[in-house]
């Protein structure tokens, strides 16, 4: 009889269905307990859904590594679930998965063994809710001890479905790396409701995420350097085209096309990232089990996390970028235990037609590496490191997970992490000018970037013939 009632409560709802999208009051009547409970409600209607979701990198942590120079052909797949960085390091570390997977979008991802093909675990609210202060917590639980309090409604948050917010995307995107602006230079909190000044297109003209990360079939469409695959690029020219293209009938529409040959927009259109409040710039393991308390709201140290950095309106490292990253990988071998190991980095230079100069945050790090193997060491954080502050014990645990060796000595050693910079675009009053990159300014190190000089005194890499611009070279003449 109930599952009569609830067909034909269905068939009432969806012929209510407007542009607007459906009232799912009608069909979720609750009361639940957990979340578990909605994702069969939305079974029963949405599996489509479900199939489209379950194979993509959100889901699986996973992908073909698109981005990653010389994984071209590989079978492999490569992501968050199998990739080093330098803030907390490994995700899939055995309980330490747990702790990781807040961010997951399913329930019950506390194991290494956890079953991606089970449709009950998938979670639709984490990106659909967007009433009754839904979230979750350790193994993408839904929080049950705010629902205990008064403080969540997960009947109002299932209710409450529709497309995406910032919101929605933020309390993952805004909160990676640990917490509040740690990861993302360019993503943070203050996006929730931000400014014009902050970011032109969030706060002057309201955009969500997917008005520039178009989706299919749940594949989001979007590829940055913290990543090893994407399901679609995003560029600016997507809609800075045509009737809409960059600088049209502008008096210096000529100079700025030149820029553009060798200029991302986002180079002069996002003058300084953290320009809402201060992202973590560096992260320091060595330090982690001292008894030392700092109760600043970005503290500089944590007993179980160590001594760290933070910095505000940051000007960018600016590199030359074509798209692909040079990534390290499990077991790869360090060749200078005393330099820097480069985690994540662009590849291109001023030789290649296809890069430009692109700006990123560079996070540095002192992270544990086997002093006899000379690879980077995975370790258990959540119920490991973060308890005990046994290194040792918290490596062997980690190395075990993840199948390499631990020869029972590690050194600490320096990281770097390049995360390319896309948000907080700025109002075109606020862009760069000439005089913020040329003319005696220290914003560009040009001869970092290849060049012998100020550019403006020695000509752009084509007049230099350093590289050919074969948009603009001559066509050979056919002979007689």
């Amino acid at each position: 009889m109930r599952i009569c009632t609830l067909l034909l409560m269905f068939v009432i709802a969806l012929a209510s269905i407007s542009f607007a999208g459906m009232d799912h009051k009608q069909v979720l009547t609750g009361p639940y307990k957990t979340g578990e409970e909605v994702t069969q409600m939305c079974l029963m209607c949405h599996e489509k859904q479900f199939n489209d979701v379950m194979k993509t990198s959100h889901w699986l942590w996973l992908g073909p590594p698109k981005m990653i120079k010389g994984k071209e052909t590989t079978k492999e797949n490569y992501g968050k679930a199998n990739l080093f960085n330098n803030f907390c390091t490994v995700s899939m570390v055995e309980e330490s998965v747990g702790f990781c997977a807040k961010c997951h979008i399913g329930y019950g991802f506390t194991r290494l063994d956890f079953d991606f093909k089970d449709k009950s675990k998938v979670d639709c609210l984490v990106c659909h809710a967007r009433e009754g202060n839904y979230k979750k917590t350790i193994g993408g639980f839904v929080d049950t001890k705010l629902m205990e309090q008064g403080k969540m409604d997960l009947l109002k948050a299932a209710q409450s479905v529709g497309k995406p917010n910032r919101d929605n995307c933020g309390v993952c995107h805004f909160y990676g790396g640990g917490g509040d602006a740690v990861k993302h230079g360019d993503l943070d909190s203050t996006l929730s409701k931000p400014s014009r000044e902050l970011d032109v297109h969030m706060g002057g003209m309201d955009f969500v995420c997917q008005n520039c990360h178009i989706t299919k079939e749940h594949r989001i469409a979007g590829g940055s350097t913290f990543l090893a695959t994407h399901e679609g690029r995003v560029s600016c020219e997507d809609c800075h085209k045509g009737a809409m293209q960059p600088h049209k009938n502008s008096a210096v529409q000529n100079l700025i096309s030149r820029h553009m040959k060798s200029l991302a927009c986002q180079t002069c259109h996002i003058p300084a990232f953290a320009r809402g409040q201060e992202t973590k710039m560096s992260w320091d393991w060595s330090t982690v089990g001292k008894d030392q308390k700092d109760p600043s709201d970005k503290p500089m140290y944590q007993k179980h996390k160590g001594s760290f950095t933070w910095a505000k309106d940051v000007v960018p490292t600016y590199v030359w970028y074509n798209g692909k990253v040079e990534r390290y990988l499990l077991g790869d071998k360090i060749k200078d235990m005393k330099g820097v190991v480069y985690i994540s980095k662009p590849v291109g230079d001023i030789k290649d037609k296809d890069s430009k100069i692109y700006p990123f945050k560079v996070h540095t790090g002192k992270q544990p590496a086997d002093a006899q193997h000379k690879y980077l060491l995975p370790f258990q954080t959540y119920k490991g490191l973060w308890s005990h502050y046994d290194w040792d014990k918290a490596i062997q645990v980690g190395a075990r997970s993840r199948g390499i060796a631990y020869s029972g000595k590690y050194e600490f050693v320096n990281t770097a992490f390049y995360g390319s910079i896309n948000h907080q675009v700025a109002p075109k009053d606020n862009v760069l000018k000439c005089r913020d990159c040329h003319l005696g300014s220290k914003r560009f190190d040009w001869k970092a970037l290849g060049y012998s000089d100020d550019p403006m005194k020695t000509g752009s890499r084509f007049t230099q013939n350093i590289v050919k611009d074969t948009k603009t070279e001559s066509k050979p003449t056919k002979k007689k």
